[in-house]
């Protein structure tokens, strides 16, 4: 990956890559759940504190076989079977899983792995079957014969062991390969051996065999990832104009009946709501979106918006802001850690910042909250109903009444009681036939 960055959390489609692996086992429901950990395990740790997770350290890292041999003691403690994943592997779906563990439990077997049959088998341990077609060992690709490496059926590195045929066979594993490592793939072999029972689950395609090792693979897993994430979203009822160009993360829920145009990204926890219409153009991290709202080319975080609320063309919302039912933001304007009640419109080319304005209040074009004296932010309050003059700059803390008026280029700095009007201009100055006189003389 050439990153001072630990490989498991590049993230794809939202989500660190472990992250996908972790949440395709929960659907197994295990009684527990270790991660064997190499490089930058402190940092690992960190990001996945608090899942109820047990971290065992591969102290020198000298193979796959040799990471579930730094596990030994949490799996005899355990028993019963154990579902082996590659960390890097994120694509790997929660259902092949489950049909991996009922196989695998049905049949009895000391071993049963998740395999694929695929066009080009290049880079990926091949499966090697005995004529009977019985499943014989996992051959890497540095240490296969021409013959073998002919083979089309590939290992996902996907794997279910009865955990008392796994210890005894990783004791037996030897580093004589041309990597010099302990392989995890011959504990196939091991058990084949001894005559253990081994199953394989086949699946289409080899998508979820892809592991990530460059930055090309993270990019293919990112697209596919999210390719899934749009067909979940068009086959619970919402509209995808463009699936190519439309960007979803996989935590993403969206409504039945909502229109996705193209060039949207639909970002970390997002909530869009039935009905609604986003994009095109549009980047929403962190959001709620009520029923039938519209958000169109605009940027918003950690933000609400309200039913049939309207947002953009060209808006912005920042952390902490919350627009209420039927409220408009219009173009260029941005809002920032502010509360706008039922029916505000502030139609163009305004900054809100700290403000809590109240029901079908029209702010002008212009208007700017001056929030922040240098030191601190400050709020400005404005009441319900009230009428917001073009090019009114509040100077905060600054309240204004329910139902007052504030002319046009007015600079407000005292509080404005409800239901009066508040100017604040410099005289107009008339000079006639200055201008006459000023062409004449050039």
């Amino acid at each position: 990956m050439k990153s001072a960055r630990p490989k498991v959390l590049h993230e794809a489609a939202g989500k660190p890559l472990l992250a996908h692996v972790l949440d395709a086992a929960s659907a197994l429901r295990p009684d527990g759940t270790a991660v064997v950990l190499g490089r930058a395990a402190d940092e690992v740790k960190t990001c996945f504190a608090g899942r109820g997770l047990q971290f065992v350290l591969q102290r020198e890292r000298r193979g796959s076989g040799h990471a579930v041999m730094a596990a030994r003691s949490w799996l005899a403690r355990r028993g019963g079977d154990v579902v082996v994943l590659c960390g890097d592997a994120p694509l790997v779906k929660p259902e092949s899983l489950k049909g991996l563990a009922a196989l695998h439990r049905r049949e009895g077997n000391a071993a049963t792995i998740l395999t694929a049959r695929v066009a080009d088998s290049s880079g990926y341990g091949r499966i090697i079957r005995g004529f009977d077609g019985d499943l014989k060992a996992i051959i890497e690709q540095k240490d296969a014969s021409p013959e073998q490496l002919a083979v089309n059926e590939i290992n996902s590195g996907a794997y279910v062991f009865r955990v008392r045929d796994l210890l005894r066979a990783l004791s037996r594993l030897r580093p004589e390969n041309a990597k010099g490592e302990y392989y995890l793939t011959d504990v196939i072999a091991v058990l084949a051996s001894s005559g253990g029972a081994l199953g394989a689950l086949c699946v289409e395609g080899g998508e979820e065999c892809l592991g990530v090792n460059t930055r090309a693979e993270l990019a293919a897993a990112e697209k596919i990832l999210r390719r899934r994430q749009v067909e979940r979203l068009m086959a619970a009822g919402v509209t995808v104009l463009d699936p190519d160009d439309t960007y979803v993360d996989s935590g993403v829920q969206v409504g039945p009946d909502t229109v996705i145009w193209p060039q949207t990204y639909l970002l970390g926890d997002t909530r869009v709501g039935a009905g609604c219409r986003i994009g095109p153009w549009t980047w929403l991290k962190d959001c709620r979106v009520a029923d039938g709202a519209r958000v169109t080319a605009s940027f918003a975080e950690e933000s609400e918006v309200g039913p049939e609320a309207s947002v953009g063309p060209y808006a912005r919302l920042r952390g902490g802001t919350r627009l209420g039912p039927k409220v408009k933001v219009g173009n260029f304007v941005e809002v920032k850690k502010s509360v706008l009640a039922r029916g505000v419109k502030a139609g163009h080319l305004s900054y809100l910042g700290d403000a809590r304005i109240g029901e079908d209040v029209n702010i002008g074009a212009g208007t700017i909250t001056c929030n922040f004296d240098g030191v601190a932010k400050h709020p400005t309050i404005i009441g319900a109903g009230a009428f917001i003059g073009s090019n009114v700059s509040f100077v905060a803390p600054v309240s204004i009444g329910r139902g007052a008026v504030v002319g046009a280029g007015s600079t407000v700095t005292e509080n404005v009681p409800a239901g009066a009007l508040a100017l604040e201009r410099s005289r107009q100055i008339m000079k006639p036939g200055w201008a006459r006189r000023k062409r004449a003389g050039r």
